[in-house]
C-alpha cells in the first residue's frame, strides 16, 4: 500500500483535487468536522497522512510515506534526502526580500553590512546573502515576520509572497526575489527505485494529470 504525505494549509485542496484525478480520494481531510490525521482511500489501495508542510519531506525521507506533496520553498530550506519528481504547477509564490516602504533601501546591496534580516527561511536567507558576500544577522522568526521591520528589530525580511497584499497592508515593499516556488511531488528514493506498490505508475499518472488542476 502506498502512503502519501499531504500538507496542511494552502496546498491541501489542490493536492487532494490532483489525487482525485488519478483515482485516490482523500477528501475527508477537507471535512471541517474531521479530526483524523491518517485516512484510507475508499479503495484501500493507498492511505494519506495529514502533516505540517515542513514535516512532509521528513515523513518521506524516513520512509513513513512513499510520496509527498510540498512546496519547493520547504525543499530549498530543509534540503531533505528525497527524490524530486514533478513540478505540479500550483501553489505558486515567491521567496522575496522586503523592507518598509519608508526605508532608504531599494536594492539588496544597499542593505547595511551586519544589519538584521528576519525570516523563517533561515538557511535560504543565509545562503543568499553569503552568495552576495554581504554579512547580515538572520533573525529566526516563525510568526508574523512582517513585524520585524515594523518594530525596528530588522531592516528587512525574507518571506514567502503570493499576492503581496499582506506586505502592502503592513507598509512593506519587495526589493528582490530569491526564487519562485510551486508544489512538488517528492518520493522516498529507495521506494521509487524499487517501484514499491507500482509507485512509478502512480507518479506517471500524477505527472500527466498535474496541469489539469491548475
Amino acid at each position: 500500500m502506498i502512503t502519501v504525505a499531504l500538507p496542511k494549509g494552502a496546498l491541501l485542496i489542490d493536492s487532494i483535487r490532483l489525487l482525485q484525478t488519478v483515482g485516490l480520494d482523500f477528501s475527508t481531510f477537507l471535512d471541517s468536522s474531521n479530526r483524523l490525521l491518517q485516512i484510507y482511500d475508499p479503495s484501500h489501495t493507498a492511505k494519506a497522512l495529514l502533516v505540517r508542510a515542513q514535516d512532509v519531506p521528513v515523513y518521506v525521507e524516513y520512509g513513513q510515506a512513499q510520496l509527498g506533496i510540498v512546496g519547493y520553498d520547504v525543499l530549498r530550506e530543509k534540503k531533505p534526502q528525497v527524490a524530486h519528481l514533478v513540478d505540479l504547477q500550483f501553489g505558486r509564490c515567491r521567496l522575496s526580500i522586503a523592507v518598509k516602504n519608508t526605508s532608504p533601501y531599494r536594492s539588496v546591496l544597499e542593505l547595511p553590512p551586519h544589519g538584521r534580516v528576519a525570516s523563517k527561511f533561515v538557511y535560504c536567507a543565509r545562503e543568499y546573502f553569503n552568495s552576495l558576500d554581504l554579512p547580515v544577522e538572520v533573525v529566526p522568526l516563525y510568526g508574523s515576520v512582517e513585524l520585524g521591520p515594523i518594530t525596528g528589530m530588522s531592516e528587512a525580511i525574507v518571506d514567502l509572497v503570493s499576492t503581496g497584499r499582506t506586505l502592502r497592508d503592513n507598509g512593506l515593499i519587495e526589493i528582490e526575489t530569491l526564487f519562485e516556488s510551486t508544489a512538488r511531488l517528492i518520493a522516498h528514493p529507495l521506494s521509487y527505485r524499487l517501484n514499491t506498490g507500482n509507485l512509478s505508475n502512480l507518479v506517471e499518472q500524477v505527472r500527466s494529470s498535474s496541469l489539469s488542476v491548475v
